[in-house]
């Protein structure tokens, strides 16, 4: 009998991300680089919540090609955003697995890597990557903010429109200048905002406007106590004065039957009211 050999396959199969470095052990520029990082990040986390899809994340390993692992070209965007994607944890961002480019990339520039950010990382993203929009934020200089949206090819400037906004055409939201505080840190935040202008809520923000609705939920309840507690009183108040009234027009010698045509009264109640004055 003989005995079959299977051959190795011819074919080497890419790295998965599993075998990917995933960690160069740079941190971010700034303690600013990394709360604006995070408002972008946690913000869109709970809007995709309403989606069965998509993925956002910063400051991880983009691989769209093998020469970046031969020449250990690590680095990844600040934050991106992909739509059409299951949601499910990743080490790295990989093209060539996930069969897709994030959908939208920014960067947050700072004096060391806004050259390479605005000329080398910008021609990597159109011309390799194939993002369909790309943005740029400095967080110590938010005068310096653009995006470009690709255009057979090429990057175009997306203009903002008349409310100020960069709006993405791939996420159907927008960014916005937001002057606020957030962390203690009180400064211009870049930060998503729906079409209609509504921003995308911080964690504080949802426990914040938790809190206040709550708040109004008790004060609505303790209104509506206080009025019916008024309502009750007015109540006892009316039927007081119209038991002395009943007393009153007995005493003065009418009869049950003329003082109850004249409170509205049933003679069996005048009677009742009267009697039991009289039993005091």
């Amino acid at each position: 009998m003989s005995q079959i050999i299977l051959a190795e396959p011819s074919v080497k199969l890419p790295p998965t991300q599993a075998e990917l470095p995933c960690d160069d052990g740079i941190p971010m520029e700034t303690q600013r680089h990394k709360m604006q990082m995070d408002i972008l990040i946690d913000t869109l986390w709970p809007w995709l919540e309403s989606r069965s899809d998509g993925y956002v994340s910063g400051n991880m390993f983009v691989y769209f090609s093998l020469e970046q692992v031969k020449n250990q070209d690590f680095r990844g965007p600040d934050f991106f955003a992909v739509l059409g994607v299951p949601k499910t944890e990743r080490r790295s961002w990989v093209v060539w697995e996930e069969g897709k480019p994030p959908d939208v990339v920014i960067e947050l520039l700072s004096d060391s890597t806004a050259s390479q950010d605005k000329n080398e990382k910008k021609l990597i993203y159109q011309n390799l990557l194939r993002v369909p929009e790309y943005f740029w934020f400095d967080p110590f200089n938010p005068d310096d903010l653009a995006g470009f949206y690709l255009n057979r090819g090429l990057y175009q400037p997306i203009a903002p429109n008349a409310e100020n906004q960069l709006v993405s055409q791939s996420l159907g939201l927008a960014l916005v200048r937001w002057q606020g505080t957030y962390r203690g840190v009180d400064t211009t935040w870049l930060r998503w905002q729906t079409l209609d202008q509504k921003l995308l809520p911080t964690s504080q923000e949802m426990v914040e406007a938790e809190r206040q609705n709550t708040e109004k939920e008790r004060q609505n309840t303790e209104k509506e106590r206080q009025i019916a507690e008024q309502a009750q009183q007015r109540a006892e108040q009316a039927e007081t004065q119209l038991r002395q009234i009943t007393v009153s027009l007995f005493q003065k010698g009418m009869t049950l039957e003329e003082i109850a045509k004249l409170t509205g009264l049933k003679t069996s109640e005048v009677q009742s009211i009267v009697y039991t004055q009289q039993s005091l």
